[in-house]
């Protein structure tokens, strides 16, 4: 009982530290997504230049994208002709931060944090699109742009901006932050105040015990903020818990295993090297300016306690009510089977993707209705359309039909 009742004290109060900075964060999220449309992105990422690596780079930094959610957004950019070094920047930087992630890091982490974080997405992104001009082969890119959609009305715009931001990044982060915030209060619950201090005796093995746990891992860029600060308060040094917090999001089996079939071994050599290479040197360069300054414990303290209680509590529980109602909405996904036409498609794996195939389809004429399973990985259609303008449709937003539910 008493375990359960500090773990639930811990939980509480990493959620409601976060709360303000994340809402705060999915809102500018939303202003950014409509503001910087995927179509103005791929018209400043088409040249094979240092220049594109560094527009992918900074474009990738702000963007609230998840690790899988980026994927066919890079799909996107190569198959529109960005070179390879453009899209891998843009693969590194954009799951490892984002303007929520950024909020949301400096109310538990502090300062430093929120410094280093989006500095590492900057360097790692440039590494490795840089290296790849260099070292991999570049094919000549054959295809086609799409014409650009006309501007929407400043009120459907600001309508669009408050679902993306408010619903869409619910649904996207919110499992993954939830469970962020159960395993940060289970740690701060079960393990006692300086346990893994001794760590700290050998900083190197401490970074790549951390590295080791992130490359495989799938964890989003705001769910991994509470298992740090949890981490850092059982003595685990904030070089280390740094490494964690870029490595973590950016490498996983899935985004590896994409890299390499889409852009081949030299490529995917590349990125897992390059963040490697740049979680453990700013890892090393934070423990040392850290150390320098005389390890101030306020500069890697939470600043959510700042803000007035009433409103920590009070967009705790708007936070929680957004992510209850998407993350259960989720799961009342209707069965397609009984649709005109049903698709399989693989590609689709989060609520961006989701919200890509249902506006490209939607804006097909005859269609009538549109039923993503995103479980499933199905797609239902229903009007006067033909089946081959439906897979043109899909595969023009980067997500093709595959066999297996295609009826």
């Amino acid at each position: 009982m008493a375990f359960f009742l500090a773990f639930l004290k811990e939980s509480v109060r990493l959620w409601v530290q976060m709360s303000p900075y994340l809402l705060l964060g999915m809102l500018i999220g939303g202003a950014l997504h409509v503001m910087l449309r995927e179509e103005f992105i791929l018209r400043h990422l088409g040249g094979r230049s240092s220049s594109s690596v560094f527009k992918a780079t900074l474009f990738g930094i702000p963007l609230p994208l998840c690790s899988c959610g980026v994927i066919p957004v890079a799909a996107s950019l190569r198959r529109d002709g960005a070179s390879k070094g453009a899209t891998l920047a843009f693969l590194v930087s954009t799951p490892t931060t984002g303007v929520d992630s950024i909020l949301a890091t400096y109310s538990l982490l502090g300062p430093l944090f929120a410094f280093f974080r989006p500095l590492a997405a900057l360097l790692a992104g440039l590494v490795v699109g840089l290296s790849s001009l260099f070292v991999v082969k570049e094919e000549r890119w054959q295809g086609h742009r799409h014409p650009l959609p006309s501007r929407q009305p400043v009120p459907e715009r600001l309508k669009e901006g408050l679902r993306y931001g408010l619903l869409e990044l619910s649904r996207d982060i919110g499992g993954w932050l939830l469970l962020g915030v159960i395993v940060g209060g289970a740690l701060s619950a079960l393990v006692p105040e300086g346990a893994f201090r001794s760590l700290g005796v050998h900083p190197l093995w401490e970074s790549l015990a951390l590295l080791a746990l992130s490359i495989p891992l799938y964890v989003c860029a705001t769910g991994s903020i509470p298992v740090a600060a949890a981490l850092i308060a059982k003595g685990i040094s904030p070089g280390a818990a740094l490494v964690f917090l870029v490595a973590g999001p950016a490498t996983n089996t899935v985004t590896i295993g994409f890299v390499y079939s889409q852009l081949g071994k030299r490529a995917s050599v590349i990125y897992v090297a390059s963040i490697l290479f740049i979680s453990l040197l700013l890892g090393w360069v934070l423990n040392a300016l850290w150390q320098a300054l005389g390890a101030p414990p306020e500069l890697v303290a939470p600043k959510g306690g700042l803000l007035p209680t009433w409103l920590r509590v009070g967009t705790g529980v708007i936070l929680l009510g957004l992510v209850l109602y998407t993350q259960w909405e989720k799961r009342g996904a209707k069965d397609v089977s009984g649709m005109k036409y049903t698709f399989y498609v693989p590609g689709m794996s989060c609520q961006h993707c989701k919200a890509k195939v249902e506006g490209a389809l939607k804006a097909l004429k005859g269609v009538e209705e549109v039923s993503v399973d995103l479980e499933k990985k199905a797609v239902g259609v229903e009007g006067e359309v033909s089946r081959e303008e439906i897979e043109e449709a899909l595969r023009r937003v980067g997500y093709p039909p595959a066999e297996g539910l295609d009826t």
